[in-house]
């Protein structure tokens, strides 16, 4: 009943709760590319969906909601890392919301207030409010936790009875997109000629060799490419290079790392507290008190894994004795005082295979003991535990081995424990134990053990000083001063002895620049404000100071040769070397006279079962024309040269073994007709964004 005193007492709160699971139904897949535009000049639009414009305030009223349910959900606000994340689920709601309002009232469908009822109070209840009003006593949704808070909103004040219409109508956005994903899926439909093709696909096999010749056997300067040749292929393949919203930065860093006076003033100050914990007579209080790390007092149970700073350093640990300080991997220093040794509850750990009999009758339960003798027996004969356990096992035990970890008497069934709890040693209990959920065969794998150990953690952060951050930022702040435009920028850092960094096509939405993380601010400045040559601010990132440069800016769009020259370039030069390959090739009858043409650089390897489903060759990679070309001829035949991503490719088909028939293809026509089903909402979805032409900018506001 708890749930139900907080929504009285905090408005929406729980239902808040509720609406974070429908609203990533709602969102489906990724929905928001990561391609904007820079088209729409106004200075207070966010972006375009289906011709229509969003604009900030609208846009921010829906992050609004969105970061409500949040701090809802969680009890706390959003930090501004999981702000971007808030972000982008108010984005990818609205595109939804407007690209399939159009299709549900195409195909008439819709939510009638009888089944909103329904949903919510009646007999089918959305799972998003079963899920939550659950009775704590039971474990079971409890429906009169629900009768009770919708009798309460007619007493409620205003803003509770919007929250929870609010609710309502997600409810019903997911109702409707359910409707409509089933509609796509049950349309899709596989012959029985595809599927026969899908299982001869899968099972004919091909016993082939192939010869490899790749592309750098031609060395570059053999090859002569014209501008007029680049501007074609451009031209003929502008798909391969459409472009998103990207810039190229140059920056100098400013690292605000801790210096050696921050190291030895902290090493100074771990060691003090060190002797100090050493005699405190209170270690629990000492510890949170002047620890940088919270929780910094635990107590270990016997199976607990102990912090492993302290288990390579100490070999036995003595209760009262202070250990340390050492390093971390994290840099930070530590030490610890073993506070207490005592003997508490015992805990002991086991591994089983259940061999499930619930809901079963007494002849079905019979047969199940004697899978489960079985398999014993098979275990009692050196049997593998673990691989049993994954292979019998119907618990979530099975895919660890039947591991179950460390327990106390009182945390299984009786039965369960009092056969552990009662071995003298480990090892397999030699007959089957019997539990309301089934049978089990049981691996003792440590007996009980009772010492538990408190230890206080004395942990201290290694961070730059003020003094070291101060001097850092004035370097960074006179260096911004004195670059006016990207030339004294360059000039000033290379008389000063800083390094320029570069970051080349930065994507408008990114977050970090390089390997430095939470830029969003230089990248937003960059899209948003810069000009080309112009020398930002200073900006504070987590262990720097950045001063940045833009070099340069692309729209979004058809890409120009200046941008893509060197990928254009690539893609051109290896088609003039697969003509050169292809006329070396010429004339010779076998791939051994072939290899001979290229005997450093090109490979004959044999592939004995290659399928025809297959799409990659081994050890030469992504080839699915040239496994298409072997499967087409003869026994004993070559291919004709086929120009792949990786070279040249001439195969050989020594031996093709055709598939089985089969009287059944009814389990590939299902797969099939589900694989499409699980595909096709997805589909659609991508197409209908490609429909509603979705452009966002809104990288210049956030």
């Amino acid at each position: 009943m708890a749930l139900i005193k907080q929504i009285r007492q905090r408005t929406g709160l729980a239902i808040g709760v509720i609406a974070g699971g429908v609203i990533l139904f709602l969102l489906g897949g990724d929905l928001l590319s990561p391609n904007s535009s820079l088209l729409n000049s106004s200075q207070n639009i966010v972006g375009e969906i289906a011709g229509e414009e969003i604009t900030y305030e609208e846009y921010v009223a829906k992050v609004e909601e969105f970061r409500i349910a949040f701090q809802q959900r969680t009890g706390r606000a959003p930090s501004e890392v999981e702000m971007f994340t808030v972000r982008e689920q108010a984005w990818q709601a609205m595109i939804v919301d407007k690209v399939f309002k159009e299709e549900y009232e195409k195909l008439g469908l819709t939510i009638s207030p009888a089944e909103l009822v329904d949903m919510v109070q009646g007999k089918n209840i959305v799972p998003e409010l079963r899920q939550q009003l659950v009775n704590p006593q039971t474990g079971q949704f409890d429906k009169s936790q629900l009768i009770q808070f919708l009798q309460s909103l007619e007493t409620a004040d205003p803003a509770q009875q919007a929250f929870w219409a609010q609710q309502e109508q997600l409810f019903a956005d997911s109702r409707l997109r359910i409707k409509y994903d089933n509609l796509l899926a049950t349309s899709e439909y596989a012959t029985s000629a595809e599927a026969k093709l899908e299982y001869k696909s899968a099972n004919t096999i091909a016993d082939a060799s192939i010869l490899f010749v790749p592309y750098y056997a031609v060395s570059d300067s053999s090859v002569k490419i014209s501008d007029a040749e680049l501007q074609a292929y451009l031209k003929k393949n502008q798909a391969k290079f459409k472009t998103g919203n990207s810039a190229n930065l140059e920056y100098v860093s400013f690292s605000i790392r801790p210096s050696k006076e921050d190291s030895a003033e902290v090493i100074s100050r771990i060691n003090q507290l060190t002797e100090q914990l050493r005699t405190a007579e209170n270690d629990s209080v000492f510890v949170n008190r002047n620890s940088d790390f919270r929780p910094a007092f635990y107590t270990f149970r016997p199976g607990d894994e102990f912090p492993a700073e302290l288990t390579s350093n100490v070999d036995e640990m003595v209760e009262g004795e202070t250990y340390g300080p050492f390093v971390t991997s994290s840099s930070t220093y530590i030490s610890f005082k073993v506070s207490d040794k005592y003997n508490g509850t015992p805990r002991m750990s086991a591994s089983h295979i259940l061999f499930s009999t619930e809901g079963m009758d007494e002849a079905a339960r019979a047969q199940v003991k004697i899978q489960a003798e079985e398999v014993l027996a098979e275990l009692k004969n050196g049997g593998d535990f673990a691989l049993a356990a994954r292979q019998y096992g119907q618990d979530g035990t099975a895919q660890n081995g039947g591991d179950l970890g460390w327990f106390a008497k009182d945390e299984f069934v009786e039965a369960f424990s009092n056969a552990t709890y009662a071995r003298s040693s480990t090892g397999l209990i030699p007959n089957l134990v019997e539990t309301e959920y089934g049978y089990h065969i049981i691996d003792v794998t440590s007996l009980p053990k009772s010492e538990y150990t408190k230890i206080a953690v004395l942990q201290l952060e290694l961070i730059a000083s003020d003094a070291t951050r101060n001097e850092a930022f004035r370097n960074a702040d006179a260096f911004a001063a004195e670059s006016g435009n990207r030339n004294e920028f360059t000039e000033n850092a290379t008389d000063k002895g800083y390094r320029i960094l570069q970051a080349n096509n930065v994507d408008a939405g990114a977050r970090n620049l390089n390997n430095l993380q939470n830029a969003r601010e230089i990248i937003r400045w960059a899209f948003a404000e810069a000009s080309q040559g112009e020398v930002s601010p200073v900006f504070e990132l987590d262990n720097a100071y950045i001063v940045t440069s833009l070099v340069s800016k692309k729209e979004e769009g058809e890409a120009k040769l200046e941008d893509v020259r060197e990928q254009v370039k690539g893609q051109v030069m290896n088609e003039k070397k697969a003509e050169i390959i292809k006329k070396a090739l010429e004339g010779k009858a076998t791939l051994e006279e072939m290899k001979a043409v290229y005997p450093q650089a090109a490979s004959l390897n044999e592939v004995p079962d290659l399928k025809l489903s297959s799409s990659v060759i081994p050890g030469i990679g992504f080839a699915p024309k040239a496994v298409g070309a072997i499967f087409g001829i003869s026994e004993g035949k070559i291919t004709q040269p086929i120009s792949e991503d990786v070279g040249v490719i001439v195969g050989r088909l020594n031996n093709l073994t055709p598939a089985a028939e089969i009287g059944d293809y009814t389990s590939y026509q299902a797969s099939l007709t589900q694989n499409a089903a699980q595909r096709t909402s997805y589909q659609v979805m991508m197409a209908l964004q490609d429909l509603a032409n979705v452009k966002d900018y809104r990288y210049k506001f956030f």
